[in-house]
């Protein structure tokens, strides 16, 4: 199941990056520039983390970091922002259309889904402890960070909701810190779940492993 979404992953990010090139050379603009552009976006980020920790976990064995229990409770909660995200404040702003729809449900329905089941039912589980909740925040707190920096030099934001250059930085603070608690509630809500799912619980022990 990880070698399968391993493959879709990268699959996806591959064809997202081509139809990313493809549009820059179609105007004229900097191939170079639009990749960092793909690469500011939440999505891409954690998608990509995703295909790294499956092909890790499918073909990697030696590499122990993405077969730690607290490590892919923490990926399955970002990817899951992904596709929450996305459902309610995003899709309905925009209509893709062939390859680039292709894309945009791989990386936005397929890929969540399926790295959420994958780790519903074959991560290994263990009591995790509550406090990861607030020490999963941090990659999504240094993906606001960097956002808001590079936005104030270059004046681009990849998502609407966090433009502070038509919402001022007041709404797009209070809309960070909405999705940051956001976050944290779901991971509170995937450590309940990966209690339920541990075996032997009721020795009350804790990990942050």
């Amino acid at each position: 199941m990880a070698g399968l979404i391993a493959m879709l992953g990268w699959a996806a990010l591959a064809l997202q990056l081509y139809l990313i090139v493809e549009l820059r050379l179609e105007q004229g603009a900097s191939v170079l520039v639009g990749i960092v552009n793909c690469l500011s976006y939440f999505t891409i980020l954690t998608n990509l983390l995703v295909a790294a920790a499956t092909t890790a976990i499918a073909w990697f064995p030696s590499i122990k970091f993405f077969r730690r229990p607290a490590v892919q409770a923490g990926i399955a909660l970002y990817i899951s922002m992904v596709g929450i995200t996305y459902s309610l404040l995003l899709r309905h702003i925009w209509n893709p259309h062939g390859a680039q729809k292709a894309a945009d449900v791989l990386l936005h329905d397929v890929t969540p889904v399926l790295y959420v089941g994958y780790w519903i039912f074959k991560a290994p589980k263990v009591e995790l402890a509550r406090r990861l909740a607030l020490l999963w925040l941090v990659y999504p707190l240094t993906y606001f960070a960097y956002l808001l920096a590079r936005g104030a030099v270059t004046g681009l934001y990849p998502y609407p909701f966090l433009d502070a250059g038509q919402l001022g930085y007041p709404a797009v603070l209070a809309n960070a810190a909405f999705l940051t608690v956001s976050c944290w509630l779901l991971g509170l809500g995937v450590i309940r779940v990966s209690r339920w799912l541990t075996p032997n619980t009721a020795s009350g022990s804790s990990c942050c492993d």
